[in-house]
Order: C-alpha cells, then structure tokens, then sequence
C-alpha cells in the first residue's frame, strides 16, 4: 500500500456500488409497489432486513475483536482513521454495511414480480385427481369414467 491509500478510500468503491444497488432496489420495488402489491409485505421485508443488518454488524464487531486480539489480523496505525469500536478500526465496518445495503437490495432486484392476472386454484394436500402441492387441481373423475 502506498502512503496516502487508507483502508476508508479502499472501502469507498464498494460502498458506492452497494449504494447505486440499493437506489436501484428502492425505484424497483416502488414501481412494483404501484402494480399492486401489499403494504403489509414491504414492511415485513424492510424489518426483516434491518433485523439481519443488526444481527451481521453485531457479529462483524465480535469476530473482528477476536480476530485482531488474537494477533491474526493487523492494522497500520498510519492507514486507519484512529477511530475503533473495541480493537478494531471502524473502517472495518464498510464491508459489512455494503453487504446490509447489497444483499436485500439483490433479492429484491431478482426476485421475479407474481404475474397477479392468472389464478390458478392450488391444492394443499394430496387426494384424487390431484398432483402435488401446488399444482393446479383436476375435478375428480367418477369411477366410470376411468380409462
């Protein structure tokens, strides 16, 4: 590394592709918001985001402690900002808000929108003339009527 790269400038890059991802996720999810779509699921799914985002930079910040206490990672004093949470920089945590930023921002932009203009009539258990669970249902047929 050389003199004037710090390990916040080498977190920038990824933080701003995780940033133009997340801005990209949000107008998606609000075009698809405006087709239909209920409230009550952007909400579970923004809660359960943050909930996991919690539960990694939480995790992130005692693994790290581990890690750098036991002597396996190391910081060049000169290269971090002199802030740290515990013993390790809080540069350290860009990694970690890229990933809370990325990945529900991911789902969101694969996730295939539901096609809400055909119904099919779906079983729940198994019974005659019918498939698997699922699959679309087939009226019983009589027994005289069996090839």
């Amino acid at each position: 590394m050389t003199g004037t790269t710090t390990y916040a400038l080498l977190a920038v890059p990824f933080l701003a592709f995780a940033a133009l991802v997340a801005v990209a996720a949000g107008v998606v999810a609000a075009r698809r918001r405006g087709t239909g779509r209920r409230r009550a699921g952007i909400v579970g799914g923004t809660v359960s985001a943050v909930a996991a985002g919690v539960v990694l930079l939480v995790m992130t910040g005692v693994f790290n402690n581990v890690i750098v206490g036991l002597g396996i990672v190391a910081y060049d004093d000169a290269l971090i900002s002199g802030a740290r949470v515990g013993l390790f920089p809080v540069e350290d945590l860009a990694y970690s808000i890229g990933a809370v930023l990325l990945l529900p921002s991911c789902w969101v932009l694969l996730e295939r929108p539901r096609d809400r203009s055909t119904s099919h009539r779906t079983v729940r258990g198994a019974g005659r003339g019918t498939g698997t669970v699922g699959t679309p249902t087939q009226p019983p047929r009589r027994p005289e009527e069996t090839p």
